[in-house]
Formats: C-alpha cells, structure tokens, sequence
C-alpha cells in the first residue's frame, strides 16, 4: 500500500532532496531524488526540481509507492544464518555461491536465498529485494552483511564508508613470508591487458591497503590474518599476488598449476565487527574454517 507523509518545513534556504531526506531518514537521497522526477514529492500542491530551495511554512507531501517486486525467484537454498534481527542478517556464505545475480548467474544466488528467507524485507531504494551491502567472490565463503531495509543499508554503507566495520580473513599463501607481520599499500584498479582482473596500477587514485600477520608458517606456505582496510575489487588476492604470495588454489592472481589438493582461492572471511544500525550495539561475529580448508591445513 502507498504511504503519504506531510511535512511542514521550519527553516528556509535547503534543497527539497536534502531537506526530505532529513525528514524521512529510511529513505535514500537517491531515491528521494526518483520520487521528486516523477512528481511524487510536492511543495504546497506544486511538483518542483530536487534543487528548489524550500522556504518556511512550506507543506512538503510524500508520496511512496509499495515496493516494486524484484524479478527474482526466490529459492528456498538452505541458508547458515549467524545472526538475524529487523534490520539485517549475517549469512556464513559458503564457497561456489554468488552473492548477488548476474549475467550467467540469475539463480542460485545469495540474493535468491534470502528472498525466500525473509518475510520481512521492506525494499532497497523502492524495490523488493535484501540490500548486499558488500560482496565475497563467488569461491570465497565466510560472513556477508544483508541488509533488509533502506535505512539499515545506509547505516551499514556510512560504516563501510568511514572504515568503520572491520573484517578479517583467513588466507593460505603461497611461499615463507620474510615478515611476520606488514602492510601491503597499493592502488588496486582495473587491469588494462585483461579487463575481467584487476591489478595493481601505479599512480592510481584508487588508494588499497591490506594490514597482515603471520598466524602459521610451514614449509612452503604461510597462513596470514588479512585485514582489509580498504574494500577494492579482489583485493587481498590482488595484493597477496603483488609481493609475489598468492593465496594458495587463486588461478586468476596466482599460480596455473595449484600446488595443493584444493578447488578454489584459500581465503575465508573468518570476522566482522561494526554496530548494529537503529542501536549503535558494537557486535563481532565469527565463522569457523570449512571443512576444505581445514584439510588442507591438516595436510601440512
């Protein structure tokens, strides 16, 4: 059902956007923007631009649509749920799903896992679907946030942003690691001889740092704590590539040939720490090694 909310504006001189986004915080800017174009938001009866400054007195209505549904099947894919409440859920994720559909990949993806998990969702920037607010590779498991409304994504989206939320993954490299412990600052960008990687780009604005400690060292291998500090594209693969480590089983940023009995990249997304949106409650979670890693592991 459709939602109308008036608002009455007390200080002059803001845009209409910002000032109804202000208003109405479970709303985006970019979707407040969305509504104004159409001519869901009025200012005393009148459809104006999203750049009107509102004036003092002036009565604001709201239009907002239901949700749209999203053109999804929801699949009823068995789900590791760590952690549920209102706002958002925490899936242990296991390697081989996607997170998030794309081309090739329109099912049996996280997002379709949730869709059927979740009765509560109350849509993304007006449409019916979880909110991925960051992403593993399809071979990568461990622990994603989803969020199941707009103000949830963009308290999560303001963590993330101010590096705010902290992860940690699990990754077995190749080679000893002459520190035991370092920082691998690099800008991490699109690899120009091969668009589907990305690479490391001298110059580049894309600033990527990855903080690391050596947990392990065996005879050929190390394993590594990895703490992203920034959130580009691939980019502990990347890195770990870079100084010359690649994660043991990555066949894209490392070796051909994998020297170890294992199918996919070692990295798993062992811990993530942020504050719960709406409560400001810090809370950690934790994911235990799978089973594949943990006999590789037990095999040195």
């Amino acid at each position: 059902m459709d939602k109308t909310s008036t608002l009455t504006v007390e200080q002059d001189g803001e845009r209409l956007d910002r000032f109804v986004t202000g208003a109405l915080p479970h709303l985006s800017r970019s979707f407040v923007h969305k509504l104004i174009e159409l001519g869901m938001v009025t200012v005393s009866g009148r459809a104006l631009k999203p750049s009107y400054r509102v004036q003092q007195g002036d009565s604001v209505t709201v239009l907002e649509p239901e949700p749209e549904p999203l053109a999804l099947t929801p699949e009823a894919i068995p789900l590791s749920i760590v952690y549920e409440d209102g706002d958002l859920l925490i899936v242990d994720k296991p390697a081989g799903m996607v997170v998030h559909p794309a081309y090739g990949h329109s099912s049996g993806t996280l997002v379709n896992a949730v869709l059927a998990h979740c009765s509560d969702l109350s849509g993304i920037n007006g449409v019916m679907r979880p909110g991925i607010v960051h992403r593993l590779d399809k071979d990568t498991s461990g622990l994603v946030i989803v969020a199941k409304n707009d103000a949830a994504m963009r308290d999560l989206q303001r963590q993330f942003k101010s590096r705010l939320v902290h992860k940690t993954y699990l990754a077995l490299v190749e080679g000893v690691l002459e520190a035991s412990h370092g920082i691998i600052d690099a800008p991490i960008g699109r690899d120009q001889r091969h668009r589907q990687r990305m690479a490391v780009v001298p110059n580049g604005d894309r600033e990527a740092r990855t903080d690391y400690r050596v947990l392990e060292y065996f005879a050929a291998h190390s394993l590594v704590e990895a703490e992203p500090v920034t959130g580009r594209t691939h980019q502990i693969r990347v890195h770990f590539g870079f100084i010359g480590h690649p994660l043991v089983g990555d066949t894209v940023y490392g070796y051909r040939h994998r020297s170890l009995p294992l199918q996919r990249q070692f990295l798993h997304a062992a811990r993530i720490r942020f504050t719960l949106p709406g409560t400001g409650r810090p809370v950690e979670f934790v994911s235990e090694l799978p089973p594949d890693l943990r006999a590789v592991l037990e095999s040195l």
